[in-house]
């Protein structure tokens, strides 16, 4: 596997569920694929989870691990061609990412959509060209549109705790909900758009809920039901997936990263859970109390942020050790 960014670049689905599950049991067993490897991780944007549960997959499979704050510990890195940089701009990246590869074996990039042009975020324009001229394997440890680390491990966490013997009771495939939730700050698509692309190509009942302008590119939403009544989409879910996401311009590309809704009564409350099938709750964090979930949900004992973070770790180490295989 020379690139990670979306679902397909896994290959088989059940196959590499049945990967993480054997990784999970076991996270030392791959050691000797990472052994005099290194991996460079290059952050744009801050990151908890990522940064952890990512350096410690690598740890697992025995390589060296390198991480670089672009805006900490780095020049300023320009990503624009035919500009002049008489800037506070000192490096192109151009230059710098031949450079980064000629450190590293494997990539990791992480870099946040800017919100201000949808063309530019969607084109993906950073990190196509980490792929083009670094020589090396590159996965996304969230970009501007997707965040398949994240996806991967929700996947995992739903296939854990998915109720048993729904279908022999008749009821057919698990229920999965994603649901809109009301944010202070404009947020990038990139979580609901590869929860939407994972869930879509996994064996559920997929439902995605929202007002009414903040429709998630259809490349996304697939063949999931849009369903803009958020009581109707909770009505027997088993899981409920909640975040929120800044207007994704679709229907009016004015409005694209802009805060066009703060409907609060879309946060998540034991009234929303209570229209589910017991449903559990999940969360990619970090998640604003109050706004996207009230207290009482996210710490009941139906609430899976913290197993679906640690599984994190899983996700990467199946990602990680896929490259490292392919080298």
């Amino acid at each position: 596997m020379k690139t990670f960014f979306n679902v397909e670049d896994l290959g088989d689905l059940r196959a590499a569920l049945a990967e993480a599950q054997e990784v999970k049991k076991d996270r030392f067993a791959f050691q000797h694929l990472g052994k005099n490897k290194t991996l460079l991780m290059i952050f744009f944007n801050n990151s908890l989870r990522t940064r952890l549960s990512t350096q410690k997959a690598a740890i697992n499979l025995g390589m060296n691990v390198i991480v670089l704050d672009v805006n900490a510990g780095a020049w300023k890195l320009e990503t624009e061609r035919g500009v002049i940089m008489d800037g506070d701009k000192s490096e192109h990246l151009l230059e710098a990412i031949p450079v980064m590869g000629s450190y590293c074996d494997i990539i990791g990039v992480r870099s946040f959509a800017g919100l201000t042009d949808r063309e530019f975020d969607y084109a993906e324009t950073i990190v196509k060209q980490f792929v083009e001229y670094s020589g090396r394997p590159v996965f996304a440890m969230e970009t501007a549109t997707v965040h398949p680390l994240q996806a991967f491990a929700d996947l995992i966490t739903i296939e854990e705790y998915s109720p048993s013997g729904e279908q022999e009771r008749g009821r057919g495939k698990c229920k999965v909900v994603l649901t809109w939730a009301p944010h202070c700050r404009a947020l990038p698509q990139a979580v609901p758009n590869s929860f939407a692309q994972w869930m879509n190509a996994a064996d559920v009942e997929f439902v995605i809920t929202h007002p009414k302008g903040y429709e998630l590119d259809p490349r996304f939403v697939g063949s999931a039901r849009v369903e803009y009544d958020q009581k109707k989409a909770f009505e027997g879910a088993d899981f409920i997936y909640a975040k929120n996401w800044s207007n994704p311009g679709v229907t009016n590309p004015a409005d694209y990263g802009k805060i066009t809704c703060k409907d609060m009564s879309w946060t998540v409350d034991a009234e929303h859970m209570s229209w589910t099938n017991n449903g559990k709750f999940m969360h990619c964090l970090p998640v604003r109390r109050g706004l996207i979930v009230t207290d009482d949900v996210i710490e009941s004992p139906n609430s899976l942020v913290i197993p679906e973070a640690a599984n994190r770790e899983i996700s990467a180490e199946v990602v990680i050790k896929r490259m490292l295989e392919s080298l």
